[in-house]
């Protein structure tokens, strides 16, 4: 897989399959961005603390499920590649059918894990207060973001990145607006940004019903493909899910804690965590359209058993990936101060925020792997795999946060990094065992 032999063509199969991923990734921390920013700019850092603890516990209960969107998209990929059509409606049914039922769990459930989370999350009470009135909002959205994961899901599996360019510009260019409107209009604070986060979500939800139906139509697939009350059609998405929702739950955590040990620091390192925390969230989602790209592509290769296909799509998935990690650090060693101050006016959190980054030049680097490497498993649903290292990453992020907490935030940063390292050389090193072994292709 050396470059120099690497066609041009998976280069531009891929670059073209992950620019409107990028595109639409990047309106995810972008509306971070601005709820950070319309939030930062008011007179106490309070709201901010208390938006970032309110996003971070929704980050468990949504983000958690977030196995409706990898799942789907690694099922359908493969079934696409292997020209079956049934399978390909049905995972779009089974999954919305899922997010329903979960989405009004979620909601009934809802009075105890807020409680639950909060206190995990362990701000200050003022914070906290703030944090559980965003949350009281927020939850009514539940059944609209799990139903989207899966259309999203479906729209990736599919290779159609421009409709899931489309859906998430609704999404987050309407969550923008309303934040706008909500805080900086009528004078609304934390309610204002979790309402206009749940009349997003509805928004988004009636765009990608509409879409998918409509493909079902223009494309001529089965519209009603059988089975859906089958258990035996529903266990290999919850055997594939299954493993995401555990590695998922690890990651979410491992954000959870760091914020949790963020606010046992105070409400300005809380606060300036929030904001370097954009920083990540900005690089990842960019690095993730090259992973959503290889899901697609390594799960099609996979479904019609093609191995040189495989390889040469991730090689140039590997190539994208690595030239946008080192654009990207060298983007925050030469604007990152520009960017804290358009993130924030309160001079005590630009103060800290510009005293830990370092560590966000150096962090698209460490991460670039696991980012890509996730895609490939994905679409290859080699999820257990994915799980395995994630609780390698974890039980290394714990004892070095721990041996390093004299070091005060940088030791936490530091623990963060180490934990990113390795989810990038765990699954390196497990796909490098399972190409040797020749274990994710059929022999003919």
């Amino acid at each position: 897989m050396r470059a120099r032999s690497l066609p041009t063509h998976e280069l531009r199969e891929v670059g073209g399959l992950a620019w409107p991923l990028i595109l639409s990734n990047i309106t995810v921390p972008l509306l971070g961005l601005v709820d950070t920013a319309v939030l930062g700019h008011l007179s106490e850092e309070r709201y901010l603390g208390a938006a970032t603890l309110g996003a971070t516990l929704f980050s468990f209960l949504y983000w958690g499920f977030g196995f409706l969107r990898m799942g789907t998209t690694g099922l359908t990929a493969q079934a696409r590649g292997g020209d079956d059509w049934p399978s390909v409606t049905r995972l779009l049914l089974q999954g919305l059918i899922i997010a329903a039922i979960l989405g009004l769990v979620l909601i009934a459930c809802h009075p105890p894990l807020i409680t639950l989370g909060l206190w995990l999350l362990d701000g200050s009470p003022t914070v906290t207060e703030l944090a559980y009135r965003y949350a009281g909002i927020r939850i009514a959205s539940a059944p609209a973001v799990l139903a989207n994961y899966a259309i999203l899901g479906w729209a990736l599996g599919l290779g159609r990145s421009r409709v899931a360019l489309a859906l998430m510009i609704v999404n987050n260019g309407l969550n923008i607006v309303l934040d706008l409107v909500f805080v900086m209009g009528l004078g609304m604070t934390v309610e204002g940004v979790a309402l206009g986060s749940v009349l997003a979500d509805y928004g988004a939800l009636l765009a990608g019903g509409g879409w998918a139906i409509r493909a079902i139509h223009r494309w001529q697939l089965p519209r009603r493909p059988g089975g859906l009350a089958a258990w035996q059609h529903y266990r290999r998405l919850f055997q594939v899910n299954s493993a995401l929702f555990i590695r998922t739950l690890c990651l979410l955590f491992a954000i959870a804690f760091f914020h949790a040990q963020g606010a046992r620091l105070g409400d300005t390192v809380l606060a300036a965590n929030a904001v370097l925390m954009q920083f990540i969230l900005l690089t990842s989602y960019g690095l993730d359209g090259f992973a959503h790209a290889c899901e697609a592509l390594v799960g099609r290769s996979l479904g019609a058993n093609d191995r040189p296909a495989f390889e040469r799509r991730l090689a140039a998935g590997t190539i994208w990936s690595a030239v946008t990690a080192i654009a990207a650090s060298f983007g925050f060693l030469l604007g990152g101060d520009a960017l804290i101050s358009l993130l924030t006016s309160i001079p005590a959190v630009r103060a800290s925020t510009s005293a830990y980054l370092p560590w966000m030049v150096a962090m698209p680097i460490l991460a670039a792997g696991s980012y890509l490497l996730d895609g490939v498993f994905v679409g290859a649903t080699r999820t257990n795999a994915m799980r395995e290292t994630m609780i390698i990453a974890l039980a290394v992020y714990l004892p070095c946060w721990y041996a390093t907490t004299d070091l005060g935030n940088h030791g936490l940063w530091l623990a963060f990094s180490a934990f990113t390292f390795v989810r990038s050389a765990g699954l390196a090193t497990w796909l490098t065992v399972a190409l040797r072994r020749g274990s994710w292709f059929a022999t003919a």
